[in-house]
């Protein structure tokens, strides 16, 4: 089955949506945060774990899938849910963020990219047509165009030629696409340049995409710059599919982009926070190693729900984080997704009392202990 959008109410002051989708694993209420499970798993944590902080959907990344344990075992088992043992939704990415990270852009061409295994240093070649292919075999539920994630700066001349490759890449995708179970998001592309986001999306509607996504954020440029390109996207993409902002998870981010219309985001940083001892509290993020918390027996963040806040102290865990014990990164990787996963049930609630605005200003103050 493909996945369904129904938008149940706009905010009246902003562009904030309130909705749902539903899958082939449920229906799940928007806006909403995605935890990253690269290597089909959740740094550290179980499924059940997932389940116990509200998680709904789950991200994969193609690119590592592919190298291992690739994506024909993962056909062999029966797919990644069976694979993984998660029993909700999941979203794989295209393999496009890592054109970016890994290939020499001059290397790039109209067929595909060529770049090395960072694994082993072996010779590879990702096109459209491959990435749809493992994405197919992995059968998550949401499949993602193959696209050049463009960085910050780049010349308006290179970032139109790129949209213009980036959509013959995504009808090249579709075209090959064969998974009934699946779905299929298209990526918006054009850096800073409006002109080039209303082209991309407008075509990309064309090629009518189950869902689609905003791309090029989060590569160097200023929060504000961000925000721009999402609102530069989203006013052309229709009201009745999902738009999801691709590697986004800072909590005044979520916040600044679901007033921008944006239903679902996902992150690495929770998790990677965590693993370097790092928390998120109502009152900004904090760092469970400092010598502060040696002798504080009070939890995490109070008034929290996670298993960590429950049941374990600041004290408790940063002494697990100082002796290098993997509990410590696992409860801190609860509590950070659950964080996430609340702010967007709490952004929810202001949607439906039309008060978002109100929540931000509320928020930042609580946050960053000022107004801005």
């Amino acid at each position: 089955m493909k996945i369904q959008y129904s938008l149940l109410k706009k905010e009246e002051n902003t562009n904030a949506r309130l909705g749902k989708i539903k899958t082939n694993y449920g229906e799940f209420d928007t806006p909403m945060f995605m935890p990253v499970g690269t290597l089909a798993t959740v740094k550290t944590l179980s499924p059940e774990e997932l389940k116990n902080v509200n998680a709904g959907i789950i991200l994969s990344n193609t690119y590592h899938l592919w190298l291992r344990p690739g994506e024909d075992i993962v056909n062999k088992a029966g797919g990644l849910h069976k694979f993984m043992n998660w029993d909700g939704p999941i979203l794989t990415d295209s393999g496009g963020y890592q054109v970016f990270s890994l290939a020499n852009k001059e290397n790039i061409t109209e067929e595909g990219v060529p770049f090395k295994n960072h694994l082993n240093g072996d010779s590879l070649f990702l096109t459209p047509e491959k990435s749809i292919e493992i994405q197919n075999k992995l059968d998550s539920d949401i499949a993602m165009s193959f696209d050049e994630c463009i960085g910050y700066p780049a010349e308006y001349d290179y970032v139109k030629n790129s949209v213009d490759r980036t959509l013959r890449w995504a009808k090249r995708g579709k075209d090959v696409f064969n998974n009934e179970n699946q779905s299929l998001f298209g990526i918006v592309q054009g850096g800073v340049y409006e002109d080039l986001r209303r082209h991309c999306a407008e075509e990309l509607v064309k090629m009518d995409f189950d869902g689609y996504s905003i791309g090029g954020t989060s590569v160097g440029e200023t929060k504000e710059t961000m925000y721009k390109m999402v609102e530069m996207s989203t006013k052309y993409l229709p009201e009745n599919k999902v738009r999801y902002l691709m590697g986004v998870g800072d909590p005044i981010d979520i916040i600044e982009n679901v007033i921008r219309g944006i239903d679902i985001f996902d992150c690495v940083s929770p998790t990677r926070l965590a693993r370097h001892g790092h928390a998120y509290t109502k009152y900004g993020k904090i760092n469970i190693k400092n010598a502060k918390f040696k002798d504080d027996f009070s939890p995490i963040e109070n008034n929290c729900d996670c298993y960590a806040c429950k049941n374990y102290t600041k004290a408790y865990i940063r002494h697990l984080i100082t002796c290098n014990e993997t509990l410590g990164s696992r409860l801190l990787s609860i509590h950070n997704i659950r964080y996430l996963i609340r702010l967007t049930e709490d952004l929810r609630k202001a949607i439906k009392n039309d008060n978002i605005i109100e929540y931000k200003e509320e928020f930042k103050r609580n946050y960053y202990g000022k107004e801005n």
